[in-house]
């Protein structure tokens, strides 16, 4: 028996394997070739026609081809889930699902696009010259802070959309959910302090989002601690992602010290990097508190040891109520943004998919309660509706 043999032999009859063999995903065509007359306007000579109209008004190529519909996800592999830095190959399991999703829940086409390679130059250049099959870019899995970089160029570049999940997805889907546990416990934005354990993609983009709805004290943390332009790391300048996240939170209040005095007195804990936040630190936190432990499977405060000490929990997780998962937000985004033939996704936009999630759970709030499911019908043409709103504004 060959090893090849011998790799199907050992993961054969396992139910998501089985899934995944040929892939998840395929091409259909929408139009019939059954006869020369299909053949003759699919392809040669009618196809001609088509192609000399666009060349003489490109902006026909959004009506006579399916570029205004389809979304490149793009990664190189190196933030994976919770896996890691496991390259472009392995990664396309993953990208594959990300484009089912896209095309089960908004109607939109994905196409995953596994770049072999980690340079920041090579992927924003490799980007540019695919986008032209595309009307938007769903960037995917990339590491911190090269993905802050690779967002920022490409949106300096195409005139189409560009999304980085990993940040505005998790913030927008984070967002409702606060939202909705704010009206809970009495809270508003203003008198509201948050601690955010992560200073990676989602926990910059989470933090960002938090500021722009009004929440004025943010503190984020890192493994060195709250991120403070007066850490020693920062003071002299340090990482200017870090830097800037700085100013934007810490800096604000003079908050400084570690887990222990961020969480101390906090209303809300955002987790988005992993590890254990121990109970006594829990325990410190202001009552009613709000726990979102979101990274998975295992997240930074158990749900039964955050229910312990906190009013509202919600995690990453489908087997607890409360799941912040970005397949609420990332279909309905770019739905709206397409409907509207947006060349961007603003800030106005994604604060906009934010309350329409918030408001879909509508009179049925509760603390087990406070985002609606994956798979209520109305989620991806509420956020589309709220997007492409927000866009013509």
């Amino acid at each position: 028996m060959t090893s090849a043999e011998r790799s199907r032999e050992k993961y054969t009859g396992d139910p998501v394997f089985d899934l995944h063999v040929g892939g998840k995903m395929g091409i259909v065509a929408t139009v019939p070739v059954a006869t020369k007359d299909d053949l003759a306007m699919a392809y040669t000579p009618g196809v001609a026609r088509v192609c000399t109209a666009i060349h003489e008004e490109p902006a026909l190529a959004a009506r006579y081809t399916w570029v205004s519909n389809t979304v490149a996800v793009v990664t190189d592999g190196t933030a994976v889930l919770g896996l890691g830095d496991i390259g472009p190959a392995a990664a396309m399991p993953v990208m594959e699902g990300k484009a089912v999703l896209f095309k089960e829940f908004a109607g939109v086409d994905a196409i995953p696009i596994c770049l072999d390679t980690t340079d920041v130059d090579e992927i924003v250049e490799t980007v540019v010259r695919i986008a032209p099959s595309f009307g938007g870019i769903n960037l995917e899995d990339i590491s911190a802070p090269r993905c802050f970089e690779i967002e920022d160029r490409l949106k300096e570049r195409l005139d189409i959309p560009v999304f980085h999940d990993d940040q505005h997805g998790t913030a927008v889907v984070t967002l409702a959910a606060l939202m909705n546990a704010l009206k809970l416990t009495g809270r508003t934005p203003a008198s509201t302090r948050v601690v955010i354990s992560g200073a990676g993609a989602a926990g910059v983009a989470v933090a960002r989002i938090l500021v722009a709805y009004g929440v004025e004290d943010v503190c984020v943390l890192d493994r060195s601690g709250i991120v403070s332009s007066a850490r020693a790391d920062l003071a002299g300048g340090g990482s200017p992602s870090k830097k800037a996240l700085a100013e934007l939170t810490a800096d604000r209040t003079g908050r400084t010290g570690g887990l222990a005095e961020a969480m101390d007195g906090a209303d809300v804990y955002v987790g988005v990097s992993g590890g254990t936040v121990p109970e006594e630190i829990v325990a410190t936190m202001a009552p009613d508190a709000i726990i979102f432990a979101l990274a998975n499977p295992d997240p930074e405060v158990h749900p039964e040891v955050a229910r312990r000490h906190a009013r509202v929990v919600a995690t990453g997780r489908s087997d607890y109520p409360n799941q912040i998962n970005n397949v609420l937000a990332f279909p309905g985004i770019f739905r709206g943004a397409f409907d509207a033939r947006a060349t961007a996704i603003t800030e106005p936009m994604k604060l906009a998919a934010a309350t329409a999630l918030a408001e879909l759970v509508g009179e049925h709030l509760r603390e087990d309660f406070i985002i609606p499911a994956p798979f209520d019908p109305r989620v991806g043409p509420a956020v589309a509706a709220a997007v492409a709103a927000a866009a013509q504004h």
